[in-house]
């Protein structure tokens, strides 16, 4: 969820495509009119391979003159393609500008375009690459509609290459998409960067290889086949790849509070964080004073990395003294790796990248499985049936013989029944194993064309057999249906099939994780029967920013209600889908429309959701209805799933991340030591200035009396300031005219970069020492310098437009023509007034870390209100009638609207007071928009991670070993699979219970017999409880009068609460003791009244 801002002050996006109503829904016209602008379209790709080599010449390949990094996406000759920053921001704050700009000079092949071919195609189109050709010669069958979201039946007979290209070209009109359908020859890739082969002999794949491993540059290969529930990935990027940034990662940084003049030296940090560094790392120095020696910014190694401290490989016994200050920073060197061709790869795979140890073994042998489905495929013409024992045993026959040849490096112990559903299914491409592979595979191809992220090196296997039934199958329910889920059922069996089908989901949130979802669940047939329906909620509507990862979306539906339009285009996908869109957030205030009835029909519950207070309520209504929960999150190339299983697992809201570390007032507002501070402060500026004393001046002038009374009842410092900054408003700094605004704009300036400034280093000199002696400006604290305005410094002069353009807003003020003129502007500024600054001795500055308001209170501060208040009835006989202002929200997302341009100047010039490096307008916008990063393929890939996880949910016979909680981080590229963890379970006597248990009391109970039903199980109640009320208390003597009411009438008459007509029960806290006076922690109970 991230946004941009450009560094340009206008710039055009890029067209994205403009046709149609909806999702597969083209106007013709539109269609033939677009086709002009790109050399591949749907029309273009009925000419197949001649359009499609015209448009590959067209990409430019290898040749002309670009400069060319690691031999892959050519950078540099000519202008640089412009990024849409508001389409690409979340995925730009995970590459940045240089890593998207060698992806948008990049051409991909992709052969093969089944669900994996498709999956990839569709990752790196959202990514933005230059071109993408689709190969492939065959034709759309019915078992391709179980994985590939591009075919459906209208499309059974066609070339799969041609009939996807209308569809993907939807996604990103920037990108020429163009097909080639007869036989590929190796000197076709020499167009290409990168290379993707999902369905290849393994002859022919060596062939490719060699030639992309010899070629110069050489040409990234990756081979990828997902085969029922077994999939693998191979990447060769050459002799020599240079991976320019291994993990995406900001370099680590520590503020110096000591040097030592030793060898080898002890650096020690400032305890305002842990160091992140390692032995072996690499640092620079900067802004060290005294020892100024380390500040020529040469790298030196570290050593001994601690907490708080290290050592570097450097004699500073005769440096100088080390005296204050000072940053460390980690250098991110480049790495240069090694790849192995496929021939030799193959014989000496080297160490498999293992996702699951409790697999250790798992690796080797599917190394060996996926040659010996090649070389069955090659002897017999076609793939195993599944169920056939005689093609199973053929394939074990043909991999034991591979495995006698290897000698040293044979697998031991070959696990038949492994190898028999490795046959059965290994026609089927199955839907999630798609997905996940394909944003594997896509982020392949992104670092591959970048050089940003560390490739996998070389060989990844992966299975979820575990997903498969309990039961032993059938062979005969293998057997195809003629179904557009036959592919499915080749592997998993009707029965299963049936209970997919007929299952009643529940899905919260539709963005991007929910647009994955949704083209999953439709794939695999999820609620598509009968006795099935799909409920999908999102209070949220679609804005441009989402449209390269919410791939349901088009432009022309931003500002529609995503939940409408993701459920819409899921339908297309396919028809039978039985799916319900609400726009209703779910949430304690939507509990009429998701009521008990509701929760108690449903057979699981996916989260698609960005925040974890939703996630902590839907966690608490799948525990109260015991209902599973499958739990899936994104933070840039990083995702994780957890499953939440009734009685099998502890629930979502079990753990918890520690609370994030927040700057302290005093930092913020006076002593910021990195850009972060400025951020946060120009972001509570803004707020401040332009929409909360804006709000107030309002709720003042809307009922004056009121608004003066709520003040002096409050009585305090922030009801003083509050009535001094609305009365600024209304008289000081009351703007009339834009030149007022200006006026405004630049004494603002004045007041904060330089008056401020002054003020502090009055107060605290720079020789200023503490109460114990220390020097006061001593790290992390840095010594700031106050500004002086200049019309000739861009960035000042910005400012003051940006300010005065949003304060005339708030004022109803027109802009005038002539702000565009640097002339004029600096003209209008030059007739500004500004006063000279004389600094107060009384000024108090906090200082103190754990203050939690910069307003201090005065034993005059009531006096002061009576004072305020009387200047403000003084203005508003001076306002004319209906006068009132006009908040501004922030709004991150529009980069005409100038609320970043102002919050990175404020920053900024806040950074260059205390010598902050400063940050353009795009990083500002990531770091004040608290924008969470986001690409495709991590939602991808958690996905298809959740989906594997659903046929074990569905199926719902599986053990808690069966079920796999994953944390992957895709730019390492690193796959953490684990069990879940079970619930702590409570004993008491003969009993056990976890959180997933209630009791239920039924029969209207009184609160003797719920006391009494306690203490049948051996537990004295002593408090009972409804919310927040207290239904009684052992202690009080008059609660015992209400021993023979109904529990019901306590909730009406004592908590005042009117349960809701569709309610058939309510819930009651209940603590209690043991005959012993232990406390028992007893699960929730649940009283039935009707």
């Amino acid at each position: 969820m991230v946004n941009s801002n450009s560094s340009l002050d206008f710039m055009l996006p890029v067209k994205r495509t403009t046709a149609g109503a909806e999702l597969g829904v083209v106007d013709s016209e539109l269609t033939k009119k677009q086709c002009t602008n790109f050399s591949s379209s749907a029309a273009a790709a009925a000419a197949a391979a001649a359009a499609a080599s015209s448009a590959v010449g067209m990409a430019g390949g290898h040749s002309g003159s670009d400069g060319v990094s690691n031999g892959k996406a050519p950078i540099g000759g000519g202008q640089p393609a412009e990024i849409d920053e508001d389409l690409h921001s979340r995925q730009l704050a995970v590459y940045g500008r240089e890593t998207m700009r060698r992806l948008f000079a990049s051409n991909v092949l992709i052969s093969g375009m089944q669900g994996l071919g498709a999956e990839i195609a569709k990752n790196l189109i959202l990514a933005g690459v230059k071109s993408v050709t689709l190969h492939d010669e065959g034709a759309v069958e019915l078992w391709d509609l179980s994985s590939g979201f591009i075919f459906s039946e209208e499309d059974l007979g066609k070339n799969r290459a041609v009939v996807a290209v209308p569809k993907l070209q939807e996604l990103n009109n920037a990108v020429i998409i163009s097909t080639l359908t007869s036989e590929l020859t190796k000197e076709q890739l020499s167009n290409f960067q990168a290379v993707v082969f999902t369905d290849i002999s393994l002859d022919k794949a060596i062939e490719f290889d060699d030639y992309c491993h010899q070629h110069q540059p050489p040409i990234a290969f990756i081979k990828s086949e997902v085969r029922g529930l077994f999939g693998h990935v191979f990447c060769d990027f050459g002799p020599a790849f240079t991976v320019f940034d291994v993990d995406g990662e900001d370099p680590h940084t520590g503020i110096i509070a000591s040097i030592s003049n030793d060898n080898p030296p002890l650096v020690a940090c400032v305890d305002d964080e842990r160091l992140e560094f390692q032995d072996g790392d690499l640092v620079v120095f900067s802004e060290v004073k005294g020892m100024e020696e380390l500040n020529d910014g040469k790298p030196r190694k570290v050593k001994q990395a601690r907490p708080y401290s290290f050592t570097i490989e450097e004699d500073t016994t005769n440096y100088s003294v080390y005296e204050r200050g000072g940053i460390v920073t980690q250098v991110k060197e480049p790495k240069v790796l090694n790849f192995k061709p496929l021939r030799q790869a193959l014989k000496d795979p080297g160490d498999f990248l293992l996702s699951d140890f409790s697999k250790f073994d798992r690796p080797q042998l599917l190394h060996l499985a996926f040659q010996a489905l090649d070389k069955f495929r090659g002897e017999v013409g076609r793939f195993p049936l599944a169920g056939s024992e005689e093609d199973a045993q053929k394939l074990i026959a043909i991999l034991s013989d591979i495995n006698r040849n290897l000698s040293d490096d044979s697998v031991e112990g070959i696990d038949q029944k492994l190898l028999k559903t490795f046959a059965f299914g290994a026609r089927a491409v199955l839907n999630p194993m798609a997905a996940m592979f394909g944003g594997i595979v896509g982020q392949e191809v992104v670092k591959a064309c970048s050089g940003k992220f560390h490739p996998l090196f070389q060989f990844f296997y992966f299975d979820s057999v575990e997903s498969l039934p309990s039961e032993p199958l059938d062979p005969n329910d293998l057997r195809p249906l003629n179904s557009r889920y036959d592919a499915q059922i080749s592997v998993f069996g009707s029965k299963l099939q049936k209970k997919l089908e007929d299952a009643k989901i529940f899905m919260v949130g539709s963005g991007a994780l929910g647009c994955e979802f949704l083209k999953n669940l439709a794939l695999m047939g999820v609620c598509c029967g009968d006795g099935g329906k799909l409920t999908v909620t999102d209070d949220d509507v679609i804005e441009k920013s989402n449209l390269s990862r919410q791939f349901l979306f088009r432009d022309w539906n931003i500002g529609q209600a995503k939940s409408t339009c993701a459920a819409a285009a899921a339908s297309l996908i396919n028809p039978r889908l039985h799916v319900e869109a609400l726009q209703n957030r779910a949430s304690p205030e939507t509990e009429n429309v998701f009521d008990d009835t509701f929760w108690e029909n449903l057979s699981v519950v996916i989260n698609a959701l960005d925040n974890v207070t939703a996630r902590l309520y839907i966690d608490q209504r799948c525990l109260y209805f015991q209902k599973a929960l499958l739990e899936s999150g994104t933070l840039g190339a990083k995702c994780n799933t957890q499953m939440v299983i009734p009685h099998l697992t502890e629930n979502y809201g079990a753990s918890r991340d520690p609370p994030e570390k927040q700057a302290p007032m005093c930092t913020v507002h006076s002593f910021p030591h990195n850009i972060d501070h400025c951020l946060t402060w120009a972001r509570s500026e803004f707020e401040g200035l332009l929409e909360k004393t804006p709000t107030e001046v309002n709720a003042y002038l809307s009922n004056p009396s009121e608004y003066v009374s709520a003040m002096k009842n409050a009585g305090d410092a922030q009801a003083r300031d509050t009535l001094e900054r609305v009365l600024e408003c209304l008289d000081r700094d009351r703007c009339e005219t834009f030149q007022d605004c200006i006026t405004w704009a630049r004494l603002k300036f004045e007041d904060y970069f330089s008056n401020r400034v002054k003020q502090l280093t009055y107060t605290f000199p720079e020789d200023a020492v503490t109460s114990s002696g220390a020097p006061f400006w001593s790290a992390p604290k840095r010594f700031p310098r106050p500004l002086e305005f200049s019309c000739e410094d861009m960035s000042h002069l910005n400012f003051v437009l940006s300010g005065a353009i949003l304060r005339a807003e708030t004022f109803g003020i027109p802009i005038p023509e002539w702000v565009k003129s640097s002339e004029k502007l600096a003209n209008a500024i030059d007739k500004v007034i500004v006063p000279d600054f004389l600094p107060r001795e009384d000024v108090k500055i906090v200082t103190d870390e754990k203050a939690t308001s910069l307003s201090t209170a005065s034993i005059d501060d009531a006096a002061v209100i009576n004072e305020l208040i009387a200047k403000l009835g003084t203005c508003l006989k001076n306002l004319p009638p209906g006068y009132k202002m006009n908040p501004i929200q922030f709004e991150k997302d529009d980069d005409t609207n100038y609320h970043m341009d102002l919050i990175a100047g404020l920053a900024n010039m806040r950074a260059r007071n205390y010598s902050i490096p400063e940050v353009d307008k795009l990083k500002a916008k990531f770091i004040a928009g608290r924008i969470i990063p986001a690409i495709a393929t991590s939602t991808a890939l958690a996905t298809g991670l959740v989906c594997l996880e659903l046929y074990k949910a569905l199926d719902g016979q599986h053990k808690v070993e069966d079920y796999r909680n994953t944390f992957a981080n895709l730019a390492l590229p690193l796959f953490s699979m684990a069990e879940p963890v079970p619930p702590k379970v409570i004993k008491h006597q003969d009993m056990s219970w976890t959180v997933w248990d209630r009791w239920i009391l039924k029969g209207n109970p009184t609160l003797r017999d719920l006391l009494q039903w306690l203490k049948d199980k051996g537990l004295n109640a002593y408090s009972i409880s409804f919310g927040s009320c207290l239904l009684y208390n052992s202690m009080f003597p008059r609660h015992k009068d209400r021993m023979d009411k109904k529990l019901v009438d306590l909730v009406k008459d004592v908590a005042k609460f009117e349960l809701p007509p569709y309610r058939n029960h309510f819930d009651v806290v209940v603590a209690c003791e043991d005959d012993e006076d232990n406390d028992i922690d007893i699960p929730q109970v649940s009283v039935y009244f009707k």
